[in-house]
């Protein structure tokens, strides 16, 4: 069964770092949103849309990650628990961690928040790629688009859906800020730092939705040498 994928192999770890990686995720992109120095393009098209319809950012993003996952279906794509798992407890735990986490504050305490988001999020990235039980549905829409049609770049169809999600949530009134340029020049350096460390090992039947030899961002690489992952969720 797709969705389940081969919990055979090692499975208390891979769900235990599928769980953590998710929820601190959610705490990643929470701690980023009350810095109000910017957010990443997906995260700026969420606040955009819960300005808009007065919906909390963490149901926000459980509807949009619903929608996408839906655009799979097309694209022939199948989701693993990951997946699944993702368009949920992020979500929650960003709501829930905003609810905790002071408003404002000084600037130094902002950036710290920031800087500690931007980190959280590299590693939560590493973790739950690493548990090799699915991408998230943005990631998987991405990667799905070009495998139906050889040929596309990932890095030009990522480009343009991010650079699109991005400019319409500024419109919609989301943050766009020093963080924004913070998270897109950071993320990239602490996933390849972060992937290695957590990465689990294959066993004989790998069920990870981005097939071996291929980076979440499209780029062919050598088997047991993770590449970055810029994580759109």
């Amino acid at each position: 069964m797709a969705l389940l994928g081969n919990l055979r192999h090692r499975p208390v770890r891979r769900l235990v770092q599928l769980y953590l990686g998710l929820a601190l995720y959610g705490v990643s992109m929470a701690l980023m949103i009350r810095s109000h120095l910017g957010l990443d393009p997906w995260d700026v098209f969420h606040q955009g849309l819960s300005e808009l319809t007065d919906l909390s950012f963490g149901t926000v993003t459980i509807g949009v990650g619903a929608l996408v996952l839906l655009l799979w279906i097309p694209l022939r794509q199948r989701p693993g628990l990951g997946t699944v798992s993702n368009v949920v407890v992020i979500g929650l735990v960003v709501d829930a961690t905003v609810a905790l986490l002071p408003a404002g504050g000084p600037l130094s305490v902002r950036i710290a928040m920031l800087v500690t988001g931007i980190v959280a999020n590299g590693a939560a990235t590493a973790l739950y790629l690493g548990a090799r039980l699915g991408p998230g549905p943005r990631d998987g829409l991405m990667t799905g688009y070009v495998a139906r049609r050889p040929g596309r770049s990932v890095r030009l169809v990522r480009t343009v859906i991010e650079v699109t999600v991005l400019a319409l949530g500024w419109l919609l009134g989301g943050t766009v800020g020093v963080g924004t340029v913070a998270y897109a020049l950071a993320i990239g350096p602490l996933a390849q730092f972060f992937i290695p460390l957590f990465a689990v090992p294959e066993g004989t039947a790998p069920d990870s939705a981005v097939p071996e030899g291929t980076a979440p961002d499209g780029a062919a690489t050598p088997p047991g040498n993770p590449a970055p992952a810029t994580p759109a969720g």
